[in-house]
């Protein structure tokens, strides 16, 4: 890996890049500051998501959990999809003014935009850079419906903002909360918040009026996918007032599953072999074990009074996702909307 002088030398050709900073507070992490180009990212028509655009402030992010299914995208950057992703975190510092007019073009039709898809917007960043009460107003302002998606609980800094933009527009909000073992979380998710502070955040947000989902993934075999470990989860997640949970068993693409399987040979040997067995040559668990995850969650999830969905990016549903685009552009005077790669 090379060392962190030649990380930012990297980027000092990247287009819109102002400066490079380091700060006493966030020991170890490199802020590249850029003036983003675009702010409005369209997700390919072959994606199995739910939604058709997304908004990214940062890229890379401090929160350096090691199943984090965005490494690769620093790997477009030149920086590698482990430590750098961790620790050169870029900040697109325009991005609320930039979204603001694109809003504004005629062309807009409103769609909902999706925040946290990629990279988390409320990591540890957002307490310097403020970017995300801009975007809010300016989604807002256009009459453009949002959800949020993050591990972050300075979320609820930006609660009653988010309440006066629930009164012109659809806004959904999710936490994202994957352990519930305090010991475990400190290794898989070192930079995130506590899994109860999370909680309280659930909390709050439900208290202030919205029916927030918890997204209880990955779910990762042999640590955290017991019965007891999933009762327990959905007991807590129930007592925090969220309404909805989504889940979904851990997938490892690459880039994520270099660095996952690394710290599996690190922190939990005796599961070499069973990872390598699930993972070693596929992105995802075996459907047998997923089968088998879903027909053990829903009785929990009866028992605890929680509206489900499984994980959306499945191999099925993106089999599906990426057959109805081939359609598509295989149509008669079909347009071809496949986006370019958006770093910026």
């Amino acid at each position: 890996m090379v060392g962190s002088e030649q990380r930012t030398q990297a980027l000092l050709g990247m287009s819109g890049l102002v400066r490079s900073v380091r700060t006493p507070e966030f020991q170890g992490v490199t802020f590249h500051e850029v003036t983003a180009k675009s702010a409005l990212n369209h997700v390919p028509a072959s994606s199995s998501m739910p939604f058709e655009w997304t908004v990214n402030p940062y890229r890379g992010c401090s929160h350096a959990c090691v199943y984090c299914f965005a490494r690769s995208t620093h790997r477009y950057l030149d920086l590698d999809a482990g430590a750098d992703f961790d620790q050169q975190v870029v900040v697109k510092v325009n991005v609320a003014d930039v979204l603001r007019a694109e809003l504004a073009k005629r062309s807009w039709q409103g769609d909902l935009v999706a925040l946290g898809t990629n990279t988390d917007p409320y990591q540890r960043a957002e307490g310097r850079y403020r970017l995300m009460p801009g975007i809010i107003s300016a989604l807002a302002d256009s009459g453009t419906p949002l959800s949020i998606l993050t591990k972050g609980t300075l979320l609820r800094r930006d609660l009653p903002q988010l309440q006066e933009a629930a009164e012109r527009v659809p806004v959904d909000l999710s936490m994202s909360i994957a352990v519930f073992d305090d010991q475990l979380q400190k290794t898989v998710e070192p930079g995130t918040p506590t899994t109860a502070a999370r909680l309280a955040t659930v909390r709050a947000a439900a208290d202030a009026g919205f029916r927030v989902t918890v997204f209880l993934m990955p779910i990762m075999p042999w640590l955290t996918d017991s019965d007891a470990q999933l009762d327990e989860a959905l007991a807590r997640i129930a007592e925090a007032g969220a309404a909805h949970v989504v889940y979904g068993a851990l997938h490892l693409r690459p880039g994520a599953k270099e660095w996952f399987l690394e710290w599996i040979e690190r922190e939990h040997p005796e599961l070499v072999t069973g990872y390598r067995r699930f993972y070693e040559h596929a992105s995802y668990a075996p459907a047998g074990y997923r089968k088998n995850l879903a027909r053990r969650m829903r009785p929990l999830l009866r028992r605890h009074g929680l509206d489900s969905r499984e994980d959306e990016d499945q191999p099925e549903q993106r089999r599906q996702a990426s057959e109805t685009a081939r359609r598509a552009r295989a149509a008669p005077d079909a347009l071809d909307l496949t986006p370019q790669p958006a770093l910026f």
